[in-house]
C-alpha cells in the first residue's frame, strides 16, 4: 500500500489516508482503496473500520492536477462512475465504516466521508463541496448523497455558494454525528469504533443491509446523470478555465460557455 496504512486495534481496523500534503484523491488512491476494502472484507478479525487522514487534513479533495491529464468528457465521466461505485460499496459494506474528520473534508474528501456509515468531526474542521468554484460539479455522488443527509435547501446552499461549514455546523445540519475538540477526536472516534466492534458482526451487517432499502430508485438515476454532467462540464470552456485558475492560484473568469 502506497497511500494507505492500517493496524488492528481490538477488532477495529484503523485506516490512515497517507498522501501528503492534502490526502488528495487521485484515481490511483481510489483503486488502492478498492484493494484495501477487499483485504479488510476478508479479514475475519476486523469488525469495524475507522478511517482518518494523516497530517493536517482528512482529505482536501480530488487531485485537480490529475484532471489536466484527462482529455475527454467520457474519461471524466468514467472517473466519476468509478468513484460513485466505490463509495456506494462503502455505504453498503457489511462492516461499519466510521470517518474521523479533522482539518478539512472538501470536494471528493467529503464525498468519501459521506460514503461512510458514521462521521465524527473536530469542531473546527471544514466540510464542503466547492467544485462550482472551479467550474465543475461534485462527481462522486455528492449531488445525491448530500441532499439525503441534510435536506435539499441546505445541500444547495453548500454546493451553490462553495462555502464550507465547520464541524460544529455539520452536526447541527445533520451531516456529522458528533463533534469533538481536535485533540480528543481520534480517541473519541476509536472509543465509538470499539463500542460498535463489541456488537455481533451478524447484527451489524444485517442493519447495514436493511438501511439501503431507504433509498429510492431516483438516487441511482441521479448518480448516472451526475456522471454524465461531470464529463460535460469538464469539456466546457468554464470547466477548463476553472481548473487552470485553480492551478495558477487566481480567480476564474467564467463566461457561461
Amino acid at each position: 500500500m502506497e497511500f494507505f496504512k492500517w493496524k488492528d486495534i481490538e477488532h477495529v481496523a484503523v485506516v490512515t489516508i497517507s498522501r501528503a500534503p492534502a490526502n488528495a484523491l487521485s484515481s490511483s488512491v481510489l483503486k488502492e482503496l478498492t484493494l484495501l476494502l477487499d483485504e479488510l472484507e476478508k479479514n475475519e478479525n476486523v469488525r469495524v473500520i475507522l478511517l482518518h487522514g494523516e497530517g493536517r487534513f482528512f482529505s482536501a479533495g480530488a487531485d485537480i492536477k490529475e484532471f489536466t491529464t484527462v482529455s475527454t468528457g467520457e474519461q471524466f465521466s468514467e472517473l466519476a462512475k468509478y468513484g460513485q461505485q466505490l463509495f456506494e460499496r462503502m455505504e453498503n459494506f457489511s462492516k461499519p465504516i466510521i470517518a474521523s474528520i479533522h482539518g478539512a473534508a472538501l470536494g471528493g474528501g467529503l464525498e468519501l466521508a459521506m460514503g461512510c456509515h458514521i462521521r465524527l468531526v473536530s469542531k473546527t474542521a471544514k466540510l464542503g463541496l466547492p467544485e462550482l468554484q472551479l467550474g465543475l460539479i461534485p462527481g462522486f455522488a455528492g449531488t445525491q448523497r448530500l441532499p439525503r443527509l441534510i435536506g435539499t435547501p441546505k445541500a444547495l446552499e453548500l454546493m451553490l455558494t462553495s462555502d464550507p461549514i465547520t464541524g460544529e455546523e455539520a452536526v447541527q445540519w445533520g451531516l456529522a454525528n458528533k463533534a469533538f475538540e481536535e485533540d480528543e477526536l481520534f480517541d473519541e472516534s476509536l472509543k465509538m469504533a470499539k463500542k460498535v466492534a463489541a456488537k455481533s458482526p451478524i447484527t451489524t451487517a444485517a442493519v447495514i443491509d436493511l438501511s439501503k432499502y431507504s433509498k429510492t430508485e431516483l438516487f441511482y438515476e441521479g448518480v448516472n446523470k451526475e456522471a454524465s454532467y461531470f464529463g460535460t462540464v469538464f469539456t466546457s470552456e468554464d470547466g477548463q478555465e476553472g481548473i487552470a485558475a485553480f492551478l495558477e492560484k487566481r480567480a476564474p473568469q467564467f463566461k457561461g460557455k
